[in-house]
């Protein structure tokens, strides 16, 4: 093999973003696409060793404050045997369509299409409850961009559901998991009650937010709230 086989992280980029047209090439090996007041993505994860790839798709709530695109909800490209898929740089050319087929396929959100705000905070809440099922730690961040982003789409019954099972999760969370700077359970839903009421902060946050991330140029897609 020459070295002219191998893959450069910019082809890679290239090769994805002409598989998924909707999304852009926000930085080299991440693509985005914005969805109102959330960012979804898919992260072509480098491995420790520098020699491959794993595709992730993600989502980002633009409605906080935060110093990077997270990748919440993320799921990474699987094996049949639950384990992530790496994709070598030698072997990109003949994989890499075969792994967008299937990272399509394995998604819970859809990737081709673009997802409904309201789909992307019900995985937000499945998420959430699956983590408290399964004893990892609470979803404090993960129930509250839901709860902000139907804020943010003033989808006041998203809101309500949000809220109703933030109350119901966080009678079970054990304090000892909870972040250093938790009071108590109502003080944290007082605290989103009362963002949720200001709309004019809530969309200073997110054009902040394009702004600090360099999202102009991330096209905008069309999506049902």
């Amino acid at each position: 093999m020459t070295k002219s086989d191998v893959a450069t992280p910019r082809r890679v980029t290239s090769d994805w973003v002409a598989e998924f047209p909707g999304f852009d090439a926000w930085r080299p090996m991440h693509l985005l696409r914005r969805l109102g007041p959330v960012v979804q993505g898919i992260c072509l994860d480098r491995s420790t060793s520098g020699d491959g790839y794993t595709p992730t798709v993600h989502v980002h709530a633009l409605t906080r404050e935060f110093p990077v695109i997270s990748l919440a909800l993320g799921q990474r490209l699987e094996r049949t045997s639950g384990q992530p898929e790496r994709i070598l740089f030698s072997r990109h050319g003949g994989e890499f369509q075969d792994a967008a087929r299937i990272l399509t396929e394995q998604s819970r959100l859809p990737i081709g299409s673009p997802p409904s705000l309201e789909e992307i905070v019900k995985e937000y809440h499945s998420v959430s409850v699956a983590r408290q099922e399964s004893g990892l730690p609470p979803a404090v961040m993960e129930i509250e961009d839901s709860i902000l982003i139907s804020a943010a789409v003033e989808r006041s019954d998203l809101v309500a559901e949000g809220l109703t099972l933030a109350r119901e999760l966080a009678i079970k969370w054990p304090k000892a998991r909870l972040p250093l700077d938790w009071v108590s359970a109502e003080v944290w839903l007082d605290g989103l009650a009362s963002k949720v009421r200001d709309s004019g902060s809530l969309s200073a946050i997110i054009d902040s937010q394009v702004i600090k991330h360099k999202l102009g140029k991330v096209r905008e897609a069309t999506a049902d709230a």
